[in-house]
């Protein structure tokens, strides 16, 4: 069974004294309570914090923990966390009582540098969503898009921590290889075909021992949370090198995540059954449980906005391309922790699995470029007139994500935002 259950802290008639956060279009009220790290100057080090509204409360200095150390928190063991989720939200509840004194551990979010959520580990990209592997499979084997193996095991490849940073930075476009169909030789430079990857993150807590299988029904305690992740690709570089041992250089040079971690505890209430066909095999036992069935998907909408150079300069809003939902998945997040394991392989705090480029089942719902625009045989029109194939330099992608039911409070996950900038020059 999930060890996070529906509680009293996720009532919807709670109410924070920090007033912002019972704006019903908030992505933080009280009922969600996400953990990040920031910092008010670029010299001091990085502080635990939790949002709440448009505010971010420092969690030290409110004295709720007496120490700044992401990783020990995120490993802690579940009544433990569950226990701290209380005492934070009785902390802002509406009727605490000591709020003159909480006051001073607040800082308006937009007035700190947010930074990584947490020391990142090693880094897992999965290819869980079933509507992407076939949109793509279709482009490059049009008679049998989706590979045998993929309703059996839940495929993946080990990326790159080094390069994964928080919302609002800028990258460069990358350079390598590629190779036109019909050339005698690849050529070397920028990559002509970038795109952005809608995908979810779910950071480990607790580590399993070496040689130790994590079992599926217990696999969730081995999570702390989840993110926005875009797994920014370059599918020129990506096709000529994939072969025969998958990403390399198409996958590495840059990924971003939101600053925010949503717990597993918030996520309680927007959890949904696994989603399969009639036709699909069962899964093999040690993927499969009661719990997982039954509501092992989360209900968690996805969105991916664009804002051109142009549009900046003009002054328009970004404009929403396209939006999907985590539920969809074909391979829920038990699996994946029960498969990684299942070899023996070790997880460790602050790794973070990559769920793979989410999209639905229809065309409007998909989670990149490659695929809404028909691998670039399809430019995508702007409402203002400019045409999309590739992200092309300028251009900021923005992912957005929240979970919303009946009887429950909407909580959201914040933006994960980063802007192109053109190659660099030189070797």
């Amino acid at each position: 069974m999930s060890p996070h259950a529906i509680d009293d802290t996720h009532d919807p008639a709670l109410e924070s004294w920090v007033e912002s956060a019972n704006d019903p279009a908030s992505d933080f009220p009280l009922q969600n309570l996400p953990y990040g790290r920031f910092r008010r100057t670029a010299d001091e080090p990085w502080r635990i914090g939790v949002a709440i509204g448009d505010q971010v409360l420092d969690l030290q200095a409110a004295g709720l923990i007496e120490h700044p150390d992401m990783a020990r928190l995120m490993s802690a063991d579940l009544a433990e966390r569950h226990a701290l989720r209380r005492l934070i939200q009785r902390a802002l509840r509406a009727d605490q009582p000591r709020q003159a004194a909480l006051r001073d551990a607040l800082r308006p979010i937009a007035a700190v540098e947010l930074g990584l959520p947490c020391e990142i580990g090693d880094v897992t990209d999965f290819y869980t969503s079933i509507h992407h592997a076939t949109a793509v499979g279709r482009l490059f084997r049009p008679d049998a898009p989706l590979l045998p193996n993929y309703r059996w095991v839940p495929i993946g490849y080990h990326g790159r921590a080094s390069t994964v940073r928080a919302s609002g930075h800028a990258l460069h476009r990358p350079r390598g290889q590629t190779k036109a169909a019909g050339e005698p030789a690849p050529r070397f430079g920028p990559s002509a075909r970038l795109d952005y990857e809608v995908e979810v993150g779910a950071f480990v807590g607790r580590g399993n021992a070496m040689g130790e299988p994590v079992a599926i029904d217990g696999a969730e305690a081995h999570l702390f949370g989840i993110t926005l992740f875009n797994d920014w690709s370059a599918r020129d570089l990506q096709a000529w090198e994939y072969q025969p041992l998958g990403p390399f250089l198409s996958k590495n040079f840059a990924s971003t995540v939101s600053p925010w971690i949503v717990t597993m505890e918030a996520l309680a209430p927007f959890r949904a059954p696994l989603a399969r066909g009639a036709d699909d095999p069962p899964p093999l036992p040690y993927l499969d449980s009661d719990a997982n069935r039954a509501a092992g998907a989360v209900d968690l909408t996805l969105e991916v906005w664009l804002r051109t150079a142009a549009m900046r300069d003009a002054g328009l809003p970004a404009q929403r391309l396209a939006a999907s939902n985590f539920a969809d998945a074909y391979w829920t997040l038990a699996q994946l922790v029960a498969h990684h394991t299942v070899n023996g392989c070790a997880l460790r705090t602050g790794d973070l699995f990559g769920s793979g480029t989410q999209s639905g089942p229809r065309h409007e719902e998909a989670g990149s470029l490659l695929e809404l625009t028909r691998g670039g045989a399809e430019p995508l029109r702007l409402a203002h007139g400019e045409q999309r194939t590739f992200v092309e330099d300028g251009d900021a992608v923005i992912l957005r994500g929240h979970c919303a039911r009946d009887g429950f409070r909407r909580i959201g996950f914040g933006d994960c935002v980063a802007t192109v900038l053109p190659a660099r020059t030189g070797a």
